[in-house]
């Protein structure tokens, strides 16, 4: 949610932010209502100041009496048309981005995304590479069809070796974390709507949630969304700060809107899984600690031996609530390019505006908290190990760092 008092301070800010984004927003339309809404709350309580004076001469004087009811009447009227106000102007700021920072790249898809550097070797094969899909039938650890039976196309299963291959690297990643001061969570996989306002999946995301019939409840799309609202309506102590909190869930997303960028495969798909950071931090800090979650990005991806690049978000390819936004892309030797495996977003005070998440120091100060948010590692990395690490009679070496926890070096083909 925007500061309404730069909304009310510099409505051109807003306005062109707006336009960078490509955004049509009627800014001026809200500044007015607001305005109005302003004018309401003014008039109501110079109202009630009179209709309280009043009150005192009402049993000796018969014309204060009348102006009472009159001034009642014009309360419940005016009260009626403010609830009305009140729900239009939410509405419309609902609807209001986060400020951008300079820095943003212009640009309107994931192609105008800056590169800001690569890391690693890309693999080289002398024999013809092979895709996770055909990958997963040789091994026999990854079944689109029985996922498609069960469910639908876009559900799939990890089995055998491939689900101990993603369980070792969910917990590795969790328990590399935890030694960096963040701590564990487990999540509920559901949240209400109010929540999905309060993170910024509503109502900018609403196409891309999977809701609960007869329910005010959606099947999360990321443990982001729990693990926010997990402070809502609190205040922090600022000494406190950071809180480095993470995740290990399901994930659900109806992907609408995606079809042509589907991949073969399981690149792509409606439940995921995924390992979260978030961070609530001083308004100061966040800046400081989105780079440390990147720097996490990384350091897990160098462990898994996957070669990576990092780019800078372009405004087109970021979320309203974001503010400043990294993407980091592994190499997929099966797709012989980059593609998206984490990303990692400053959100300002957005979230924590909408979710009343605020800090309180030790002189008395108080304000709105910044949250980040940045996946540590999902099934993609999983996907990109298979692809990078295959051999030629099709089985996978395991990276070094996930043997202790998976039991095994290789992945090797099922005789048939």
């Amino acid at each position: 949610m925007i500061d309404l008092k730069i909304l009310r301070e510099n409505p051109e800010l807003i306005k062109d932010t707006c336009a960078r984004r490509g955004m049509k927003v009627d800014v001026d339309a809200i500044v007015s209502l607001d305005q109005k809404h302003r004018d309401g709350i003014q008039k109501a309580e110079f109202l009630r100041a009179e209709r309280n004076r009043l009150s005192k001469d009402c049993k000796d004087n018969p014309a204060a009496r009348d102006q009472v009811k009159q001034i009642k009447e014009e309360l419940s009227s005016l009260e009626a048309s403010f609830e009305a106000l009140e729900t239009e102007l939410n509405e419309k700021l609902s609807w209001l981005p986060n400020l951008l920072a300079k820095e943003v790249p212009p640009g309107a898809s994931d192609e105008d995304n800056k590169e800001i550097k690569k890391v690693g070797t890309i693999p080289q094969f002398s024999f013809k590479v092979r895709d996770h899909q055909e990958l997963g039938e040789i091994l026999d650890i990854i079944d689109t069809q029985r996922g498609a039976k069960v469910a639908q196309s876009g559900f799939y299963y990890w089995k055998g070796k491939g689900a101990q291959l993603c369980q070792s690297m969910f917990f590795w990643t969790q328990q590399e974390l935890i030694k960096k001061g963040f701590t564990c969570f487990m999540t509920p996989c559901a949240a209400k709507t109010k929540t999905l306002f309060g993170t910024g999946y509503l109502p900018f995301g609403a196409d891309q949630i999977y809701k609960m019939e007869k329910e005010d409840l959606a099947l999360i799309g990321t443990s982001e969304q729990t693990l926010v609202g997990y402070h809502a309506d609190e205040m922090l102590d600022a000494a406190k700060l950071p809180l480095c909190y993470t995740s290990f869930t399901p994930c659900f997303r109806t992907e609408a809107g995606s079809y042509g960028k589907a991949s073969r495969g399981i690149f792509r798909v409606h439940q995921f899984h995924k390992v979260e950071q978030i961070i609530f931090c001083l308004p100061s800090e966040s800046e400081n600690y989105h780079k440390f979650c990147l720097e996490n990005e990384e350091y897990l991806l160098q462990k898994l031996g996957l070669p990576y690049r990092v780019v800078d978000v372009c405004v087109g390819d970021m979320g309203a609530p974001g503010y400043r936004k990294y993407d980091v892309e592994a190499y997929f030797a099966g797709f012989g390019t980059y593609r998206e495996v984490t990303s990692n977003t400053n959100l300002t005070e957005f979230q924590s505006r909408r979710l009343n998440i605020r800090y309180k120091d030790k002189d008395g100060g108080k304000g709105f908290v910044h949250t980040i948010s940045a996946t540590a590692i999902t099934d993609r990395a999983a996907i990109a190990i298979l692809e990078n690490n295959q051999r030629e009679d099709g089985s996978v070496v395991i990276p070094e760092v996930l043997r202790p926890f998976t039991g095994f070096d290789v992945i090797e083909p099922v005789k048939k």
